[in-house]
């Protein structure tokens, strides 16, 4: 995919970010999110380890770029830990994001990497001291869970993005995707209105909207159904992604967003990566994921967005989960843009 005014910076390490403007014709009704003092230079990023586990070296070139940011970082005591494929046993890795949770000298946790293992403790966590005292929680994939949860229970934003692993060992042969993808990280921290405009798909449904940016990994969203940490989508920009499932599997996940009734009343839709695993021989589904979402939809009339670029895949760029958001999808043309600060003029290098 062509990435040609997919950003308006952000091309090279340390620019700036893109200029902001926004309009939207669907309102929403929910209540304000509380987002999180944005960070300036001196302030500290926690990383820990609430899943899959990650060796220090592992997250050496995370931490060097974030630093030359003008950030401190604190790294967490789960970092280098290992209990089968998690970050430690579960009693280690609540309580090293709990101890971050209630860190006042931090500013931003950033989950080192996904993989598997957030469920197995978010209900030990006590995020009272987090509502009172807002910091940017900063993951996806598994980390879902959290997002989820924080906006559920709290209504605190947070920031849907790259993490350590996704950091390039070597900068110098990194696609430019990928470095603008990472760089999107800091404009969220900063507080710099993102405004993005993928390249449109013919399969889009064009129309206007505004409301809260929730969603993150379809599979994830699907296991909290009934749980403390599942979403209400009324009223908000619901986006999803996900990796190695079978197209029958992601077929059975939009059926369950239907059935939930998260389908229903969207402010619009936003479809991110799909990694789809190959159907096994004899087993063919014979529909894309784009058949998929449009039967599942064709009853509502929200604005659709195919192929955003968010999800297991280099082109992964940070969004801020639970803040206004405008949609606009017209035909050879898609905007989406934060509007949850007011727009400002920002230079580009």
């Amino acid at each position: 995919m062509k990435r040609k005014n997919f950003l308006t910076s952000l091309l090279t390490i340390g620019a700036a970010g893109p200029i902001l403007a926004a309009s939207a014709t669907v309102k929403p009704s929910n209540t304000a999110a509380i987002i999180p003092p944005y960070l300036k230079p001196g302030d500290t990023i926690g990383i820990t380890c609430p899943a899959g586990n990650i060796t220090a070296k592992e997250i050496l070139p995370a931490t060097q770029l974030i630093e030359s940011w003008g950030f401190r970082i604190k790294i967490g005591d789960t970092v280098g830990k290992k209990d089968s494929i998690f970050g430690g046993t579960d009693a280690e890795r609540a309580a090293d994001l709990q101890q971050m949770l209630n860190d006042p000298e931090l500013s931003a946790i950033l989950c080192a990497r996904g993989g598997y293992g957030a469920v197995h403790i978010i209900d030990q966590l006590d995020f009272s001291t987090l509502v009172k005292h807002p910091k940017w929680i900063i993951g996806f994939s598994d980390i879902t869970v959290i997002l989820c949860h924080l906006h559920s229970n709290g209504n605190v934003a947070s920031i849907h993005s790259k993490m350590c692993n996704s950091f390039p060992d070597d900068w110098s042969k990194a696609e430019p995707v990928q470095v603008s993808s990472i760089l999107s990280i800091r404009q969220a921290l900063s507080g710099e209105k993102m405004r993005y405009q993928p390249v449109a798909n013919a399969r889009n449904r064009t129309g206007r909207a505004e409301g809260p940016l929730i969603g993150g990994n379809l599979k994830t969203i699907e296991t909290l159904a009934g749980t403390r940490s599942d979403i209400d989508t009324a009223g908000k920009i619901l986006f999803v992604e996900d990796t190695g499932e079978y197209l029958y599997s992601i077929d059975r996940m939009f059926w369950h967003l239907q059935r939930t009734g998260k389908l229903d009343r969207l402010a619009g839709l936003v479809v991110g990566g799909f990694k789809v695993k190959p159907d096994d021989p004899g087993e063919e589904f014979g529909r894309s994921v784009y058949d998929i979402v449009t039967d599942r939809v064709k009853a509502f009339a929200y604005p659709v967005c195919f192929d955003f670029p968010v999800g297991h895949q280099k082109e992964n760029y940070a969004l801020k989960y639970g803040v206004p958001y405008s949609l606009d999808v017209q035909p050879g043309e898609v905007t989406l843009t934060d509007i949850s600060v007011p727009a400002t003029v920002i230079p580009t290098s």
